[in-house]
């Protein structure tokens, strides 16, 4: 991959490709780094629209980048928080049209945006129920746990190779106020990698000053979906780009000619009908392998979460990746066992709640101190829990978070780190909870008098909860090779994608890391 810096090369229109018309590209999923290397395609590569071809397990595209309303309510089962100094996401996103604004771009309005209306929180963490922890922007770090911080960021990445966080830090940094803003604004838990703590640390040193109020964070008027997957689709539809649903891919099969790797057939069940794609170097192939949301388990207002299928290492993307990474020679295609055998250590749950209830609505703005029904910030990021047995968090983005919308109704985002602990409410650990339960210790944590919230669970609010088994898998500890390059060495046509891609250029559990990969693939295979 070639390099360059500063924005001097940013505006320049690429030449196009030789030998581009003669060429085709099929991508393997249709999350956000596959729908980023599509509009490289046909943006910068200007290959026809018509020779793209996206496959899609699912019905719809998005991948982890998901905001629907289901028969069993609204689901989203993550959010994304942007900043300032993504390069390949604002690139991208000042090139597809806004679908509300005509004339507009989809960077525009989300500018406009975030300069209107700035993030910034106003109460970033509650204790006793609903009372103000006062953070008060302070870190709670002692000097120990800043030079515990400060060997870390030092330590040379090859010193960090399958390290965890653990062999760092010590409760001088795991007890402080840092550490509860770090680890749930990004997920971060205690025996995650320490090299990608590092690179965090990195990545974000020019925003660790707005850690306690989310000052660095920018948000979509919208959910994920509608604000950012819909506009690409719709923007690739236009150019004639090929969306294939409902077809699985279950294997790439490659030939390896001396030092010359290429990927020979597409193995496919196309409504669970056994196809295959035969390949020349002229097809070009691109591989999103690993999924942090594969195997989620939803439940609804009445029922759990039904986690029968949540084994270690299960999974339809997993699978995948293993039949890739079998036929490599020497470790190449990457080793997904890194990050799919320990479902313990890489779940977390979230749940949708909807509500028009005044009462709860009441108890909302008590917290974040602002109104959410004004169509403007609310919490401004998640409020941390600090004394909840789940670690939960919550948040309310600007309202309505879908178009469809009722005025009058709030959807709020809640999620727990710790899914295996009974809660302090609902004594059972949040996994076994339906989603009347999970509401009930969130309204118990708001501080709804206790004789009030089984009636506002049930009656009042609605709630989808959802399982993710591995939706921290890319922060297990590992070493270099375990994420396979965005395009090996030796490779003629194909590359991989997304969160267990290996780009030195950012860091994971961002979109800007899935588009980077995206833009990376493309211009190295053309």
């Amino acid at each position: 991959m070639y390099y360059s810096s500063g924005n001097y090369e940013a505006f320049a229109h690429p030449k196009k490709p030789e030998g581009v018309d003669h060429k085709s590209a099929y991508i393997i999923g249709s999350g956000l780094a596959a729908l980023t290397a599509a509009c490289y395609l046909v943006r910068d590569g200007q290959m026809k629209g018509e020779h793209v071809h996206v496959f899609e397990k699912n019905a719809l595209a998005g991948g982890a980048c998901d905001g629907y309303k289901y028969d069993i309510g609204y689901v989203m089962r993550g959010g994304r928080e942007m900043d300032n100094h993504f390069e390949v996401m604002w690139d991208m996103l000042h090139s597809i049209p806004s679908l509300e604004t005509e004339g507009a771009s989809v960077l525009d309005e989300y500018y406009w945006l975030n300069k209107e209306d700035p993030n910034f929180s106003l109460c970033r963490a509650t204790v006793n129920r609903g009372e103000d922890a006062h953070t008060d922007g302070k870190f709670g770090l002692s000097d120990k746990g800043a030079m515990e911080i400060m060997k870390l960021f030092f330590t040379p990445d090859e010193q960090l190779q399958d390290k965890k966080i653990t062999d760092f830090f010590d409760d001088e940094v795991l007890n402080s106020n840092f550490w509860m803003y770090w680890r749930t604004m990004f997920a971060f838990e205690n025996w995650h990698s320490a090299l990608e703590m590092k690179l965090y640390l990195k990545r974000y040193i020019h925003h660790i000053g707005g850690l306690p109020d989310f000052t660095a964070l920018r948000f979509t008027r919208y959910n994920q979906y509608e604000s950012i997957i819909l506009p690409m689709v719709r923007y690739l539809e236009g150019f004639g780009v090929q969306f294939h649903y409902n077809t699985k891919v279950t294997n790439i099969e490659f030939e390896l000619t001396g030092s010359k790797k290429q990927a020979r057939t597409i193995c496919l069940l196309v409504d669970d009908e056994a196809e295959r794609v035969d390949l020349t170097e002229n097809d070009l192939v691109f591989i999103t392998n690993g999924c942090c949301t594969d195997t989620s388990c939803y439940g609804d207002q009445t029922h759990a979460p039904d986690l029968s299928k949540v084994k270690n290492g299960a999974g339809e993307s997993w699978d995948l990746w293993k039949n890739i990474a079998a036929q490599a020679k020497h470790g190449e295609y990457g080793n997904p066992d890194k990050f799919c055998s320990d479902v313990d250590a890489t779940n977390w749950m979230s749940a949708t709640v909807a509500t028009s209830n005044e009462e709860i609505i009441q108890h909302i703005m008590n917290i974040c101190k602002r109104d959410p029904r004004s169509g403007k910030v609310t919490t401004g990021g998640i409020v941390t829990v600090k004394d909840s047995s789940w670690l939960m968090s919550w948040t309310i983005n600007r309202q309505p978070h879908f178009k469809a919308q009722p005025k009058d109704q709030l959807v709020v985002w809640v999620y727990g780190l710790y899914t295996d602990r009974p809660g302090d409410f609902i004594k059972k650990p949040m996994r076994e909870c339906t989603g009347i339960e999970i509401t009930e210790e969130w309204l118990y944590h708001l501080g709804v008098p206790e004789d009030q919230i089984y009636d506002m669970a049930v009656k009042s609010a609605h709630c989808v909860p959802c399982m993710m088994p591995y939706v921290t898998a890319f922060f297990m500890p590992r070493a270099y090779g375990d994420r396979p390059n965005v395009v090996p060495d030796g490779s003629v046509n194909f590359a991989f994608l997304g969160q267990f891609a290996e780009t030195p250029r950012d860091t994971i559990f961002t979109t800007e890391y899935s588009m980077r990969t995206g833009m990376e693939a493309v211009y190295i295979l053309l």
